[in-house]
């Protein structure tokens, strides 16, 4: 909890940043590239958030690595995050930076998990239901998870509604003991 309110924190600062000099999506492109090639492999991750690796060490490599391909304000927050002694919140920043922009744009993340890919229609279908029900666009990821024996979960930010099969029936269940 305090990760996340520390990433909101600096994610609405760069958000700022990032919002008046026009670069909103490109920041948050290069936010994300530079997370996704920090952890992808595990002895960069390692060496990024480890506390005995010298701070003047990992501006280096983050330098050598950026430098010229990002955009500066992406480069100066993992550099800021890094002379903080808060790398290991980078993820936590993309990812309330992403919220932001989402927010910006007057949309919600959603994900839609299934037990088998949804034909488009009924896709379609759902999210324009949850549209209308909760009166917000969405941006909409679908994951699969073939442990669920059938239905569908959506998670809308801290809500959840679960349309599964196990989950109908841990209802059922949950049900019958309370009139027990």
């Amino acid at each position: 909890m305090a990760n996340e309110t520390l990433a909101r924190r600096y994610a609405v600062a760069v958000f700022q940043l990032a919002e008046q000099a026009g670069r909103v999506e490109k920041v948050g492109n290069d936010l994300s590239a530079i997370g996704r090639a920090v952890g992808e492999d595990a002895s960069t991750r390692e060496f990024f958030v480890s506390p005995i690796v010298d701070r003047a060490d990992k501006e280096k490599a983050i330098t050598n690595a950026f430098n010229g391909r990002v955009d500066e304000i992406a480069m100066h927050t993992a550099l800021l995050l890094v002379r903080k002694r808060r790398e290991v919140i980078l993820d936590d920043v993309v990812t309330e930076y992403r919220k932001l922009e989402l927010a910006a744009r007057g949309m919600e993340p959603l994900t839609v998990i299934t037990a088998r890919d949804l034909p488009e229609n009924e896709l379609r279908s759902l999210v324009d239901r949850l549209e209308r029900v909760y009166s917000k666009k969405f941006d909409v990821s679908v994951r699969r998870d073939p442990s669920l024996i059938g239905g569908v979960r959506v998670v809308m930010g801290d809500r959840r509604i679960d349309g599964t099969v196990a989950g109908r029936l841990e209802e059922l269940s949950r049900t019958l003991f309370a009139q027990q």
